[in-house]
């Protein structure tokens, strides 16, 4: 999924905003649905699994493979320039194009926590999405007289696997870093329902009320700053849509658009759900707080979680003293 941001003079409008994040989860949803129609596969996943590979030198798993190889060229057509794109490999080309001038969003920062996405997503979420058609395999194999370990797990559709594979990491991806240091003119108010996109909204509730956040970022209280951007009823609104959503898209239609009430389901609702609750809505919140403590420059420790907390973790970075004094007077505005 693309963002314009050159065709707008409000890149951080509410109605962007929200297209953006409703379009995000769509495209999560119906690529996990994709992805459910083929085996595990678990071969893609393993480093060094493919003799193809080794013969080019290449350690990686094929999944890695299909990411640098597809990152390569989108590196020289410039996608990472953008502001909420994040690749997965490292070593790419630069650009073959001039950059683009997007209007200034992002504070500088380093948060990618592509490399925790990854392990979530190969570890925990293919496997469970795709256990039905994992199943079926099985059952097609042993019709066939095939039996054991062979009946399982691999119906060798290694490049459509990882093809789709790529394209819910980049989605998840977006999803999670979306909106990080942006130097935002919003109410925080207006995101909770989307249950925080990443790096946006810990600016947004940052600067609703610095004075809030300031002490816990210079003492590092992680904890405390993941206290401040947690609200446990748009979490629950966010995965009750998300239930609502997949449980309707993972339903086929008959000649009358209605549902087939005899079908099965192309997915786990189940599953979806538990990518967002155990992972996705985590994993945002460390890097929102990720983004505000180095920002102090006070500490002179690395940072090494991720998530929301990041972002708030790097915040200050680069403001002097009496800069972050000034704001840690201000307090929480007037709704």
């Amino acid at each position: 999924m693309q963002a314009n941001y050159m065709i707008s003079d409000d890149p951080l409008s509410l109605d962007r905003i929200r297209s953006i994040l409703t379009r995000l989860e769509d495209t999560i949803i119906f690529s996990l649905i994709e992805r459910a129609q083929f085996a595990h596969n678990p071969k893609i996943y393993e480093r060094g699994a493919f003799q193809e590979l080794r013969e080019v030198e290449f350690s990686g798993s094929w999944l890695e493979w299909f990411l640098k190889e597809i990152e390569t060229f989108h590196a020289k057509a410039r996608r990472y320039t953008s502001p909420d794109e994040y690749p997965f490999s490292s070593g790419l080309p630069q650009p073959v194009l001039p950059p683009l001038k997007y209007p200034t969003i992002l504070y500088p920062n380093t948060v990618n926590v592509n490399a925790s996405i990854q392990s979530f997503y190969t570890r925990h979420i293919v496997s469970r999405i795709t256990r039905p058609a994992t199943l079926l395999l099985a059952a097609t194999k042993r019709a066939k007289g095939i039996t054991g370990d062979a009946e399982f797990e691999d119906d060798g559709n290694y490049g459509s696997s990882a093809t789709i594979d790529v394209e819910i990491l980049q989605a998840i991806s977006k999803r999670v870093h979306y909106g990080a240091c942006i130097r935002p003119h919003v109410q925080p108010t207006m995101l909770t329902a989307f249950g925080y996109p990443g790096k946006f909204v810990s600016e947004s509730k940052f600067r609703d009320d610095p004075a809030a956040f300031i002490p816990h970022i210079k003492s590092t209280n992680r904890d405390a700053l993941a206290a401040l951007i947690t609200k446990p009823e748009v979490e629950r609104r966010l995965l009750q849509r998300l239930r609502k959503k997949a449980t309707l898209y993972a339903q086929d239609v008959g000649p009358d658009g209605e549902p087939l009430r005899d079908a099965s389901i192309k997915i786990e609702v189940d599953g979806v759900v538990d990518l967002y609750e155990s992972y996705i809505i985590p994993l945002t919140k460390e890097v929102e707080v990720r983004t505000c403590v180095p920002t102090l420059n006070l500490a002179g420790e690395p940072v090494n979680i991720i998530g929301q907390v990041e972002y708030l973790l790097q915040r200050l970075d680069g403001m002097s003293e009496e800069e972050i004094a000034t704001l840690s007077k201000q307090t929480k505005r007037a709704s």
